[in-house]
Protein backbone atom coordinates (compact mmCIF):
# COMPACT_ATOMS: atom_id res chain seq x y z
CA UNK A 1 0.00 0.00 0.00
CA UNK A 2 1.38 3.32 -0.61
CA UNK A 3 0.89 6.95 0.83
CA UNK A 4 -0.25 9.95 -1.09
CA UNK A 5 -1.15 13.27 -0.74
CA UNK A 6 -4.31 14.64 -1.75
CA UNK A 7 -5.30 18.08 -2.54
CA UNK A 8 -8.72 19.68 -3.09
CA UNK A 9 -9.64 16.36 -0.73
CA UNK A 10 -13.07 18.35 0.72
CA UNK A 11 -14.19 18.70 -2.79
CA UNK A 12 -16.15 16.71 -5.30
CA UNK A 13 -14.14 14.59 -7.25
CA UNK A 14 -11.81 14.83 -3.97
CA UNK A 15 -14.05 13.33 -1.61
CA UNK A 16 -14.76 10.66 -3.97
CA UNK A 17 -11.05 9.95 -4.45
CA UNK A 18 -10.17 9.85 -0.85
CA UNK A 19 -12.92 7.55 -0.29
CA UNK A 20 -11.60 5.01 -2.59
CA UNK A 21 -7.65 5.66 -2.07
CA UNK A 22 -9.11 4.69 2.26
CA UNK A 23 -10.98 1.92 0.41
CA UNK A 24 -7.94 0.30 -1.04
CA UNK A 25 -6.00 0.65 2.03
CA UNK A 26 -3.69 3.44 0.94
CA UNK A 27 -2.46 6.14 3.51
CA UNK A 28 -3.94 9.78 2.72
CA UNK A 29 -2.69 13.12 3.71
CA UNK A 30 -4.65 15.93 2.70
CA UNK A 31 -3.44 19.46 2.74
CA UNK A 32 -6.62 21.20 3.97
CA UNK A 33 -6.59 25.26 4.48
CA UNK A 34 -8.70 24.56 7.44
CA UNK A 35 -10.19 22.02 9.74
CA UNK A 36 -10.92 18.93 8.17
CA UNK A 37 -13.03 17.10 11.17
CA UNK A 38 -14.76 14.90 8.53
CA UNK A 39 -11.44 13.97 6.90
CA UNK A 40 -9.74 13.27 9.80
CA UNK A 41 -12.97 10.76 10.98
CA UNK A 42 -11.91 8.56 8.64
CA UNK A 43 -7.88 8.12 9.17
CA UNK A 44 -7.49 10.91 6.89
CA UNK A 45 -3.66 12.75 7.95
CA UNK A 46 -4.98 16.49 7.43
CA UNK A 47 -1.76 18.67 7.33
CA UNK A 48 -2.57 22.56 7.44
CA UNK A 49 -1.26 24.10 4.50
CA UNK A 50 -2.13 25.69 0.98
CA UNK A 51 -1.30 24.97 -2.73
CA UNK A 52 0.35 27.96 -2.49
CA UNK A 53 2.24 27.97 -0.27
CA UNK A 54 5.71 25.71 -0.89
CA UNK A 55 6.42 25.22 2.20
CA UNK A 56 3.55 23.57 3.47
CA UNK A 57 2.93 21.23 0.65
CA UNK A 58 6.90 20.23 1.20
CA UNK A 59 5.84 19.21 4.83
CA UNK A 60 2.68 17.76 3.82
CA UNK A 61 4.08 15.61 0.74
CA UNK A 62 6.97 14.22 3.03
CA UNK A 63 6.94 10.36 3.00
CA UNK A 64 4.04 10.33 -0.32
CA UNK A 65 5.11 8.50 -3.24
CA UNK A 66 2.65 10.30 -4.99
CA UNK A 67 0.35 13.15 -5.17
CA UNK A 68 -3.48 13.88 -6.68
CA UNK A 69 -3.38 17.63 -7.08
CA UNK A 70 -7.66 18.42 -7.33
CA UNK A 71 -7.96 21.58 -5.93
CA UNK A 72 -9.25 24.51 -7.50
CA UNK A 73 -12.09 26.67 -7.93
CA UNK A 74 -15.13 26.23 -10.44
CA UNK A 75 -16.59 29.88 -11.80
CA UNK A 76 -18.15 31.00 -14.73
CA UNK A 77 -17.46 34.81 -13.68
CA UNK A 78 -15.06 37.00 -15.60
CA UNK A 79 -14.58 38.83 -13.00
CA UNK A 80 -12.44 35.87 -10.90
CA UNK A 81 -9.96 35.62 -13.59
CA UNK A 82 -7.19 36.97 -11.94
CA UNK A 83 -7.66 34.34 -9.14
CA UNK A 84 -8.82 31.93 -11.15
CA UNK A 85 -5.02 32.06 -12.73
CA UNK A 86 -3.30 32.06 -9.35
CA UNK A 87 -5.20 29.16 -7.77
CA UNK A 88 -4.79 26.87 -11.19
CA UNK A 89 -1.67 28.41 -12.48
CA UNK A 90 0.15 29.56 -9.77
CA UNK A 91 -1.00 27.22 -7.24
CA UNK A 92 -0.04 24.07 -9.73
CA UNK A 93 3.07 25.30 -10.38
CA UNK A 94 4.04 25.71 -6.26
CA UNK A 95 2.56 22.61 -5.22
CA UNK A 96 4.26 20.09 -8.24
CA UNK A 97 7.41 22.17 -7.39
CA UNK A 98 7.28 21.52 -3.65
CA UNK A 99 6.13 17.73 -4.03
CA UNK A 100 9.24 17.17 -6.27
CA UNK A 101 11.24 18.90 -4.01
CA UNK A 102 9.78 16.37 -1.01
CA UNK A 103 10.55 13.26 -3.00
CA UNK A 104 7.35 12.54 -4.37
CA UNK A 105 7.77 10.67 -7.61
CA UNK A 106 4.53 10.56 -9.44
CA UNK A 107 1.68 13.54 -9.64
CA UNK A 108 -2.04 13.25 -11.07
CA UNK A 109 -3.27 16.19 -12.17
CA UNK A 110 -6.80 16.87 -12.31
CA UNK A 111 -7.89 18.94 -15.33
CA UNK A 112 -11.30 19.09 -17.61
CA UNK A 113 -12.11 17.91 -20.63
CA UNK A 114 -12.77 21.16 -21.55
CA UNK A 115 -9.23 22.81 -22.07
CA UNK A 116 -9.23 20.53 -25.37
CA UNK A 117 -12.70 19.08 -26.08
CA UNK A 118 -15.08 22.06 -27.18
CA UNK A 119 -16.43 23.53 -30.17
CA UNK A 120 -18.53 25.43 -32.42
CA UNK A 121 -20.03 22.01 -34.14
CA UNK A 122 -21.42 18.67 -32.74
CA UNK A 123 -17.33 17.08 -33.23
CA UNK A 124 -15.96 14.68 -30.85
CA UNK A 125 -12.65 15.52 -29.50
CA UNK A 126 -9.97 13.20 -28.25
CA UNK A 127 -6.28 13.95 -26.35
CA UNK A 128 -4.94 14.58 -29.74
CA UNK A 129 -6.33 18.35 -30.36
CA UNK A 130 -5.11 21.44 -30.30
CA UNK A 131 -6.75 23.59 -27.71
CA UNK A 132 -9.34 25.92 -29.11
CA UNK A 133 -7.83 29.04 -27.98
CA UNK A 134 -10.30 31.49 -29.94
CA UNK A 135 -12.89 29.43 -28.16
CA UNK A 136 -11.79 29.41 -24.29
CA UNK A 137 -9.70 32.44 -24.53
CA UNK A 138 -13.05 33.88 -23.44
CA UNK A 139 -13.51 31.97 -20.46
CA UNK A 140 -11.33 32.53 -17.63
CA UNK A 141 -11.81 29.10 -15.76
CA UNK A 142 -11.12 27.32 -18.46
CA UNK A 143 -8.19 29.29 -20.07
CA UNK A 144 -6.99 28.81 -16.63
CA UNK A 145 -6.80 25.41 -16.08
CA UNK A 146 -5.58 24.93 -19.86
CA UNK A 147 -2.28 27.36 -18.40
CA UNK A 148 -2.17 24.89 -15.44
CA UNK A 149 -2.08 21.46 -17.51
CA UNK A 150 0.20 22.77 -19.50
CA UNK A 151 2.65 23.68 -16.66
CA UNK A 152 1.90 20.55 -15.14
CA UNK A 153 2.82 18.64 -18.14
CA UNK A 154 6.17 20.65 -18.42
CA UNK A 155 7.45 19.27 -15.58
CA UNK A 156 7.15 15.65 -16.31
CA UNK A 157 10.45 14.10 -16.37
CA UNK A 158 12.27 10.46 -15.98
CA UNK A 159 12.46 11.63 -11.95
CA UNK A 160 9.16 13.28 -12.03
CA UNK A 161 6.36 12.14 -13.71
CA UNK A 162 3.50 13.95 -14.20
CA UNK A 163 -0.38 12.62 -15.95
CA UNK A 164 -2.95 14.96 -16.43
CA UNK A 165 -6.79 13.81 -16.25
CA UNK A 166 -9.31 15.68 -17.84
CA UNK A 167 -12.72 14.42 -16.75
CA UNK A 168 -15.95 15.77 -18.81
CA UNK A 169 -18.64 17.83 -16.65
CA UNK A 170 -18.74 15.66 -12.81
CA UNK A 171 -22.40 14.51 -11.46
CA UNK A 172 -23.08 12.25 -9.41
CA UNK A 173 -23.80 11.75 -4.98
CA UNK A 174 -22.12 14.25 -2.97
CA UNK A 175 -21.26 17.64 -4.29
CA UNK A 176 -22.54 19.29 -1.10
CA UNK A 177 -20.37 22.46 -2.34
CA UNK A 178 -22.84 23.27 -5.34
CA UNK A 179 -19.59 23.15 -7.68
CA UNK A 180 -20.66 21.25 -10.27
CA UNK A 181 -24.44 19.66 -10.37
CA UNK A 182 -25.74 23.89 -9.80
CA UNK A 183 -27.08 23.44 -13.65
CA UNK A 184 -28.68 20.32 -12.36
CA UNK A 185 -30.31 21.60 -8.93
CA UNK A 186 -31.17 24.53 -11.25
CA UNK A 187 -33.64 22.18 -13.93
CA UNK A 188 -34.97 20.69 -10.97
CA UNK A 189 -36.19 23.75 -9.77
CA UNK A 190 -37.70 24.60 -13.02
CA UNK A 191 -35.56 27.43 -13.20
CA UNK A 192 -33.71 26.92 -16.69
CA UNK A 193 -36.59 28.88 -19.26
CA UNK A 194 -35.05 27.76 -22.60
CA UNK A 195 -32.91 24.80 -24.42
CA UNK A 196 -29.34 25.59 -25.50
CA UNK A 197 -28.30 24.69 -29.14
CA UNK A 198 -25.52 22.98 -27.87
CA UNK A 199 -24.22 19.89 -26.23
CA UNK A 200 -22.45 18.32 -23.14
CA UNK A 201 -20.44 15.38 -21.94
CA UNK A 202 -20.77 14.34 -18.35
CA UNK A 203 -19.01 11.26 -16.20
CA UNK A 204 -20.11 9.94 -12.73
CA UNK A 205 -17.53 11.61 -10.07
CA UNK A 206 -16.90 7.83 -8.17
CA UNK A 207 -15.73 7.07 -11.95
CA UNK A 208 -13.49 10.02 -12.66
CA UNK A 209 -12.00 9.24 -8.97
CA UNK A 210 -11.74 5.89 -9.80
CA UNK A 211 -9.66 7.23 -13.51
CA UNK A 212 -7.50 9.22 -11.17
CA UNK A 213 -6.18 6.31 -9.26
CA UNK A 214 -5.71 4.37 -11.98
CA UNK A 215 -3.55 6.98 -14.22
CA UNK A 216 -1.50 7.34 -11.03
CA UNK A 217 -1.11 3.37 -11.18
CA UNK A 218 -0.53 2.99 -15.28
CA UNK A 219 -0.84 6.64 -16.90
CA UNK A 220 2.40 7.15 -18.82
CA UNK A 221 4.15 10.25 -17.57
CA UNK A 222 3.20 13.79 -19.74
CA UNK A 223 0.25 12.00 -20.82
CA UNK A 224 -3.15 13.79 -20.70
CA UNK A 225 -6.08 11.25 -20.55
CA UNK A 226 -10.04 12.47 -20.64
CA UNK A 227 -12.83 10.70 -19.39
CA UNK A 228 -16.24 10.71 -20.41
CA UNK A 229 -19.44 8.90 -19.62
CA UNK A 230 -21.78 9.77 -22.64
CA UNK A 231 -21.67 12.88 -25.19
CA UNK A 232 -25.48 14.28 -25.81
CA UNK A 233 -27.46 17.49 -26.77
CA UNK A 234 -28.75 19.61 -24.06
CA UNK A 235 -31.99 19.20 -25.39
CA UNK A 236 -31.39 15.18 -24.96
CA UNK A 237 -29.91 16.28 -21.46
CA UNK A 238 -32.89 17.56 -20.07
CA UNK A 239 -34.81 14.81 -21.83
CA UNK A 240 -32.82 12.38 -19.45
CA UNK A 241 -33.91 14.93 -16.42
CA UNK A 242 -36.77 14.98 -17.07
CA UNK A 243 -37.39 10.88 -17.07
CA UNK A 244 -35.19 10.56 -13.76
CA UNK A 245 -37.02 13.06 -12.13
CA UNK A 246 -40.48 13.77 -13.58
CA UNK A 247 -39.90 17.58 -13.36
CA UNK A 248 -40.76 18.85 -17.13
CA UNK A 249 -38.12 19.70 -19.11
CA UNK A 250 -38.06 23.65 -20.75
CA UNK A 251 -39.74 23.57 -24.55
CA UNK A 252 -38.07 26.70 -25.72
CA UNK A 253 -35.36 26.59 -27.79
CA UNK A 254 -32.49 28.50 -28.29
CA UNK A 255 -31.45 29.64 -31.93
CA UNK A 256 -28.29 28.27 -32.88
CA UNK A 257 -26.56 31.12 -33.36
CA UNK A 258 -23.86 32.03 -30.51
CA UNK A 259 -24.38 36.01 -30.64
CA UNK A 260 -27.98 35.78 -30.88
CA UNK A 261 -27.94 33.35 -27.64
CA UNK A 262 -25.78 35.75 -26.28
CA UNK A 263 -27.44 39.26 -27.12
CA UNK A 264 -30.44 37.98 -25.47
CA UNK A 265 -28.85 36.64 -22.23
CA UNK A 266 -27.11 40.43 -22.18
CA UNK A 267 -30.75 41.84 -22.48
CA UNK A 268 -32.51 39.52 -19.48
CA UNK A 269 -29.15 40.40 -17.14
CA UNK A 270 -30.10 44.20 -18.15
CA UNK A 271 -33.67 43.58 -17.28
CA UNK A 272 -32.47 41.87 -14.18
CA UNK A 273 -32.12 45.37 -12.40
CA UNK A 274 -35.50 45.91 -12.61
CA UNK A 275 -37.15 42.90 -11.78
CA UNK A 276 -37.83 41.49 -8.53
CA UNK A 277 -36.36 37.88 -8.75
CA UNK A 278 -33.31 36.22 -10.24
CA UNK A 279 -32.94 35.28 -13.66
CA UNK A 280 -30.30 31.99 -14.05
CA UNK A 281 -29.41 32.81 -17.76
CA UNK A 282 -26.60 34.87 -17.73
CA UNK A 283 -24.30 35.71 -20.66
CA UNK A 284 -21.40 32.96 -20.31
CA UNK A 285 -23.80 30.31 -19.75
CA UNK A 286 -25.48 31.09 -22.30
CA UNK A 287 -22.28 31.13 -24.66
CA UNK A 288 -20.84 27.93 -23.16
CA UNK A 289 -24.23 26.39 -23.61
CA UNK A 290 -24.36 26.82 -27.39
CA UNK A 291 -21.33 24.96 -27.59
CA UNK A 292 -20.67 21.37 -27.92
CA UNK A 293 -18.34 19.50 -25.70
CA UNK A 294 -18.06 16.05 -26.66
CA UNK A 295 -15.68 13.61 -25.60
CA UNK A 296 -13.78 10.35 -26.87
CA UNK A 297 -12.64 8.76 -24.07
CA UNK A 298 -10.99 5.76 -25.67
CA UNK A 299 -7.23 6.39 -24.73
CA UNK A 300 -8.40 6.08 -21.17
CA UNK A 301 -10.16 2.86 -21.72
CA UNK A 302 -7.31 0.96 -23.72
CA UNK A 303 -4.15 2.31 -21.67
CA UNK A 304 -6.05 2.85 -18.41
CA UNK A 305 -8.36 0.02 -18.08
CA UNK A 306 -10.88 2.39 -17.68
CA UNK A 307 -14.57 2.26 -17.91
CA UNK A 308 -17.76 4.66 -16.21
CA UNK A 309 -20.57 3.37 -15.09
CA UNK A 310 -24.51 3.76 -17.03
CA UNK A 311 -24.97 7.70 -17.45
CA UNK A 312 -28.83 7.34 -16.75
CA UNK A 313 -28.07 5.62 -13.41
CA UNK A 314 -25.31 8.64 -12.96
CA UNK A 315 -28.32 11.03 -13.27
CA UNK A 316 -30.91 8.92 -11.12
CA UNK A 317 -27.97 9.12 -8.87
CA UNK A 318 -27.58 12.92 -8.72
CA UNK A 319 -31.12 13.61 -8.46
CA UNK A 320 -31.72 11.43 -5.76
CA UNK A 321 -29.11 12.87 -3.75
CA UNK A 322 -30.05 16.39 -4.29
CA UNK A 323 -33.39 15.25 -2.93
CA UNK A 324 -32.16 13.63 0.15
CA UNK A 325 -29.49 16.47 1.31
CA UNK A 326 -32.70 18.80 0.42
CA UNK A 327 -30.85 20.41 -1.96
CA UNK A 328 -34.09 20.41 -3.56
CA UNK A 329 -37.48 19.17 -3.09
CA UNK A 330 -38.29 16.17 -4.57
CA UNK A 331 -41.35 15.95 -6.66
CA UNK A 332 -44.89 14.26 -5.58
Amino acid sequence: MSRYLVTGATGFLGTHLTDQLLAAGHEVVALCRRAAPELAAKGVTVAPGDILDAASVRAAAAGCEGAFHCAGKVSRRREDAAELYRIHVDGTKTTLDACREAGVRRVVLASTSGVTAVSKEPLVHDETEEPPMQIIAAWPYYRSKLYAERAGLDRSGPEFAVIAVGPSLLLGPGDVHGSSTGDVVQFLEQKVPVVPAGGLSFVDARDAATGLILAMEKGRAGERYLLSAANMTLEAFFGRLERVSRVPAPTIRLPRSIGLARAGAQILERLQKHLPVELPLDPVSAEMGQHFWYVDASKARSELGWSPRDPLATLADTVEDLQTRGVIWPRV
